[in-house]
């Protein structure tokens, strides 16, 4: 028995309007996804998740549709609209992709990125970004957010790779009890199996990731996915084109890091500053 076709939901946003039509065209073709597939030129998995709209369309698909439908530009058009909003549930799709990571890599250029952080640091940067939530409240966040690290220690665990500004080892959340302590843990993996952490100094200068929040995740499925976060939004970019040129920026700033065993020194030189 052939499984259920999975529920659309074509006024959630553009991209699951695009994919609606997508199947409502290729339904009354009296085409399955996989002689879609071969009419397209394209992998039949890679369809289904423009179709549930668990994927972003790839830029040369509408017009492919286009063609073989006699669709009249519908869905270049509905291309344009989907490539500009903001998925709907944002942060909850990337929470969903991050758990699909096989490959994490994060650049911070202020703080240290939540899956690494310890649950002291985490408590102290959300007591500094909202001063009047509740204790109840930052307990929530806090317990949150260390159990999203859990994927790093799961079974197989993902590989995580960071570069961390100087400013993130510079800039105090908590007392320096609350520092060393996430100082030691950022040392620790700066080179294991499955994680490794670069400090960028301050040396360094300028570069095209300053300013922001950068984290690229490669999917169990070779689909590479970026997440821009500024101070309250993030953006979630899938387009092929823009997820090669952040990871193209990424690359040269990996390329000027210290290397993790140098980052390690510079991590522990810091350590060793803090007053007591």
């Amino acid at each position: 028995m052939a499984p259920r076709p999975r529920e659309l939901k074509p006024d959630r946003s553009a991209r699951d309007l695009f994919g609606s039509e997508m199947r409502r065209y290729r339904e009354e073709a009296g085409m399955s996804l996989e002689s879609l597939a071969g009419v397209l030129r394209y992998a039949k998995s890679s369809l289904a998740r423009y179709e549930t709209a668990e994927a972003m369309v790839p830029p040369d698909l509408p017009e492919r549709l286009d063609a073989a439908f006699g669709a009249g530009g519908l869905f270049g058009k509905l291309y344009g609209l989907a490539r500009k909003e903001l998925h709907p549930d944002q942060f909850r799709r990337v929470m969903d992709l991050e758990a699909r990571a096989r490959l994490i890599q994060q650049y911070a250029g202020q703080f240290v990125p939540g899956l690494v952080q310890t649950a002291a640091y985490a408590r102290a940067q959300f007591e500094v970004h909202n001063p009047k939530a509740t204790l109840d409240e930052i307990d929530e966040l806090v317990t949150a957010r260390m159990s999203r690290q859990a994927l790093l220690r799961a079974t197989p665990a993902p590989d995580f790779h960071a570069i961390l500004d100087e400013a993130v080892l510079r800039r105090f959340y908590g007392g320096p009890a609350v520092i060393r302590e996430q100082l030691k843990q950022l040392a620790d993996l700066t080179l294991t199996p499955n994680s490794m952490v670069q400090v960028l100094p301050f040396e360094h200068g300028g570069h095209a990731l300053a300013g922001g929040v950068l984290k690229l995740m490669t999917l169990d499925s070779g689909t590479q996915v970026a997440y821009e976060e500024s101070i309250t939004t993030g953006t979630l970019l899938e387009e092929e084109r823009v997820v090669i040129a952040h990871q193209r920026a990424y690359d040269l700033l990996r390329a000027c890091a210290l290397s993790p065993k140098k980052s390690a020194a510079f991590i522990r030189s810091t350590m060793e500053a803090l007053p007591s």
